[in-house]
């Protein structure tokens, strides 16, 4: 089989590539030319795409730069800014998959005759005996990815390989070592990719971007409390660089409105709400029928995973609001409300059985 693997420079992907040479398959790599230029510490650097490159030659393997730098400022780097400017809390790497490395790659490897495409994720796809497939949980639960892979679809998954999802990182590390690649110790990549703390961090790449305004931080009652330079950065259940003053409760955003320039704060238990509602759904088939009729054709028991390693919480599930949403209420008492933008993901046991986008 005809196998492009999207290597990003790191173990999981070298060693991906690695397996699948070892299985006997045609392998070609590929790393995606997504942001920067040649000075650029963060994604895409030049130390990254040369890593990849020579793990490749270890490998006897061709390897390939796709520059996808338009697809990704459209898709990834613009969304994330605007959210910012309505004062949402994006996931750009959710996009990133979503638009990037299971859209246009897969259409891309498409286009030049690959069987499937391969990553480095630690997550598994499972296939039913009716021939459906969800995306599973990785084998390492400290490296499970399967939250940040929810939106691939049937065809993707019947596309996707994913040779690392059945091992723990310490077995990833140590094949690479016993193969001799040259990442086999090269840290784990951390936060957003397109954003360094070289480069100025968050409030530089946004403050170029768009202009941040200064804010009233008030409580419950409308009272002004404090003022924060930049309302724009602040997130629901932030505490830290709100300059509230220290001694009592410890306080946090609740709420936040842009196009007011105000931050409401409050203690933890102004954080908590019951349920949650999700729209822009992704469920993993079969299912049929109208959206308000997906509850009943979920299974019971369904967890659900509000951040790429929150701890999953027991859900009943309703229709939502809206048409093509859901209703998630928190079966064991009130939770930590969830900001507008973020990803919830449902699963039933280990597999991925929907998630959607908090509006």
């Amino acid at each position: 089989m005809r196998v492009l693997v999207a290597m990003s420079g790191g173990v999981d992907s070298s060693v991906a590539a690695a397996l699948l040479v070892e299985a006997g398959h045609d392998v070609t790599g590929v790393t995606m030319k997504l942001w920067g230029g040649a000075s650029d510490t963060g994604c895409c650097s030049v130390a990254d795409v040369d890593d990849a490159r020579r793990v490749a030659q270890q490998l006897d393997v061709q390897h390939l730069v796709f520059n996808f730098g338009d697809d990704f400022m459209a898709h990834v780097v613009d969304p994330y800014v605007e959210a910012h400017q309505r004062g949402d809390t994006p996931n750009p790497c959710i996009e990133c998959n979503r638009h990037l490395k299971f859209d246009r790659l897969l259409r891309r490897a498409d286009a030049l005759g690959f069987d499937a495409v391969a990553t480095g994720h630690h997550a598994r796809i499972v296939e039913h005996p009716d021939g459906s497939r969800r995306i599973a949980r990785g084998a390492d639960p400290d490296k499970d990815q399967s939250y940040v892979l929810y939106m691939l679809g049937a065809d993707a998954q019947a596309r996707v390989l994913l040779p690392v999802g059945t091992m723990l990182k310490a077995d990833v590390r140590a094949e690479a070592a016993r193969l001799g690649l040259r990442t086999a110790d090269k840290p784990d990549s951390q936060d957003v990719c397109f954003i360094t703390a070289s480069g100025g961090g968050r409030r530089t790449f946004l403050g170029d971007r768009i202009a941040l305004h200064p804010g009233r931080l008030v409580d419950r009652a409308g009272a002004e409390v404090g003022r924060v330079d930049a309302v724009e950065l602040v997130t629901v259940g932030q505490r830290k660089g709100l300059g509230l003053a220290g001694g009592g409760e410890p306080r946090y955003a609740v709420d936040v409105d842009v196009p007011g320039r105000t931050v409401t704060v409050g203690q933890a238990d102004e954080l908590l709400g019951p349920s949650v509602v999700i729209a822009d759904l992704v469920v993993a088939g079969p299912v049929t029928g109208p959206s308000d009729q997906l509850p009943a054709q979920l299974p019971g028991g369904l967890v659900a995973q509000c951040s790429a390693h929150g701890e999953p919480r027991p859900v009943s599930v309703a229709a939502g609001p809206a048409a093509g949403s859901l209703e998630l209420t928190w079966t064991d008492g009130p939770q930590r409300r969830v900001a507008r933008g973020q990803s919830v993901v449902l699963y039933a046991g280990e597999e991925v059985v929907a998630g959607g986008l908090v509006p």
